[in-house]
């Protein structure tokens, strides 16, 4: 749902060119703009709401001037309009959530899809992976996307299976234990609404931490309690919380987490992915009520 905010509170948080770009349906100049030669892995959200509009993964160097994608990360994300203004007929691109224009779709793009969509920098806030990015296990990733999704910040959640050395294994194989991954999910966040640590302390609670390869009813390894870290800092903040909580006594036996470096994280198939959406009355070893108390 379109959430327009007013022009008057924009010009305060946005620079001149922002508010040009995303409220004036402006063009920046080509080449001379944040964005067209990132190449850093990560994310970008509408300047104006931070909803989720690209990822680095579907980034490409169009040699046009400005930054190129080819497909939103999210369909809803972004909506097409025709635009016949400087006499041409083009396909404009604005962000679903806030009505920010984008700026414009070709035919003219890379693989399957065939198509480029040329965005405005202004338009943009990048959040690199190591900032916007959580890797977590946590037992049957069914009803730990289903808590994820619940926290303010949270831009996606995807499941899928990390931690081992098979590639692009099916559910089958990994239920088999031998390919070492575990449930996974892996969690898009915009740091200027949920931190890092935050992310955690809702980890450690949704869960069991303190029982090996196993969650409830669900026992192997590709249940244990993990999280995968993506720079020094995320590992420094589990480590300490980790230590924290051994500290307090909240738990009667020692945490069991295993903290390790973020490796190669294969999306599941599409039937698992939001699952509980689609399958309210399936099975789930969280209480998804906890994801709306405060911490």
């Amino acid at each position: 749902m379109t959430k327009k905010i007013d022009a008057a509170i924009l010009r305060k948080r946005l620079t001149a060119e922002q508010f040009r770009v995303t409220q004036e349906n402006g063009t920046e100049a080509p080449f001379r703009n944040e964005y067209w030669d990132n190449t850093e892995k990560g994310i970008y959200v509408d300047i104006v709401s931070g909803d989720l509009l690209f990822t680095s993964d579907d980034k490409f160097d169009s040699h046009c001037g400005w930054p190129s994608f080819t497909r939103p990360a999210q369909g809803e994300a972004v909506v097409a309009k025709k635009d016949t203004t400087h006499g041409m007929e083009r396909t404009e691109v604005r962000s679903a959530g806030a009505d920010s224009h984008l700026g414009h779709v070709f035919d003219d793009g890379p693989g399957p899809g065939g198509l480029r969509y040329c965005i405005n920098s202004a338009s943009l806030r990048f959040i690199p992976e190591a900032e916007g990015t959580a890797l977590f296990a946590a037992g049957c990733f069914w009803g730990t996307e289903a808590y994820f999704r619940q926290l303010p910040g949270v831009l996606s959640a995807t499941v899928g299976y990390s931690g081992g050395t098979a590639e692009n294994p099916t559910y089958e194989q990994v239920c088999s234990g031998k390919t070492g991954h575990a449930e996974a999910i892996r969690i898009l966040f915009d740091p200027e609404r949920i931190s890092y640590g935050d992310l955690l302390r809702h980890f450690f609670r949704m869960h069991d931490p303190t029982t090996k390869n196993r969650q409830g009813h669900d026992i192997g390894t590709q249940y244990r309690s993990a999280v995968y870290y993506y720079s020094a800092a995320q590992k420094e903040t589990a480590e300490s919380l980790v230590a924290e909580l051994d500290r307090s006594g909240q738990f009667s036996d020692p945490v069991v987490t295993e903290i390790a470096a973020a490796g190669a994280f294969y999306p599941a198939e599409a039937y698992h992915q939001q699952y509980l959406a689609k399958n309210p009355g399936g099975y789930c070893h969280v209480n998804l009520a906890l994801a709306k108390k405060p911490l």
